[in-house]
Parts: C-alpha cells; sequence; structure tokens
C-alpha cells in the first residue's frame, strides 16, 4: 500500500492576503478556489515543484483566530525543500519573505528558518546529495 499526505491544514485570516502570500512571496501555485458558502471557501496552493499541498483554511471563531501564526507552539511547522538553496533564499529576501537566521550548514544539508505573514516558523531547506 502507498500512502502520502495530500494536504495539510494552515489556518488562515484571510483568504485573500493568505492565497497573495503564497503565490507571490514563495511563488507557490493556486490549485483551486471554490466557494463553499457562508464565506466559506476550498483554497488549496502547492509549492512550484510539487508535493504535499497546503489547504487555507479562514479561521472561525475566537478560538481558531487565536492559533493563527502559532499552530505549533512556536516550533517549526513546515519545511520547504529546495534543490538550489542560494537561489531560492536570495529570492525569497527579495520577495520581502522575513528570515530569522542566516543560512547555516547542518549534517543534513543547508538550512534557514524563516516565517509566513502569520509568523508561523518554516526552515527551507536543501539536503545533501548522499
Amino acid at each position: 500500500m502507498t500512502q502520502s499526505i495530500a494536504l495539510v491544514t494552515l489556518v488562515v485570516r484571510d483568504y485573500g492576503e493568505a492565497i497573495a502570500w503564497y503565490t507571490e512571496k514563495l511563488g507557490f501555485r493556486l490549485v483551486e478556489d471554490t466557494a463553499l458558502g457562508h464565506g466559506k471557501r476550498w483554497v488549496v496552493v502547492e509549492p512550484a515543484g510539487g508535493g504535499t499541498r497546503l489547504l487555507l483554511a479562514k479561521a472561525s471563531g475566537n478560538e481558531q483566530e487565536a492559533h493563527v501564526g502559532n499552530q505549533t507552539g512556536g516550533r517549526v511547522a513546515f519545511f520547504l525543500r529546495t534543490e538550489n538553496f542560494s537561489r531560492d533564499h536570495a529570492s525569497m529576501q527579495q520577495a520581502g519573505v522575513r528570515f530569522l537566521e542566516n543560512p547555516r550548514h547542518e549534517t543534513y544539508g543547508i538550512v534557514a528558518v524563516f516565517e509566513d505573514l502569520y509568523g508561523n516558523k518554516w526552515d527551507l531547506i536543501e539536503y545533501s546529495r548522499r
């Protein structure tokens, strides 16, 4: 049996601003944007190279709103793999993505932590070739 994670939910404040940030700053592709009624939408974005997609889900109510930007208690939540760290790091910086550290070399590759528009932490990572 083959299994994979197809979607991961990311709670956002606003559909439009989240779509714009992920498509313009990270170069993600908008896969689907379907109205579900009552202000809800099914909004899916994916990295340019494919892989696991993000379901951008607008916060509903105070409890969900309180978790926007802190879905993992301050830990890195997402790992964006690249085959060209230098290119993507420079492109993201030029687009205004906020990196929390300088790139660092680890035994597994080169990595730098950045924040999305809400403060969720991400790793931009290029794995070492083995």
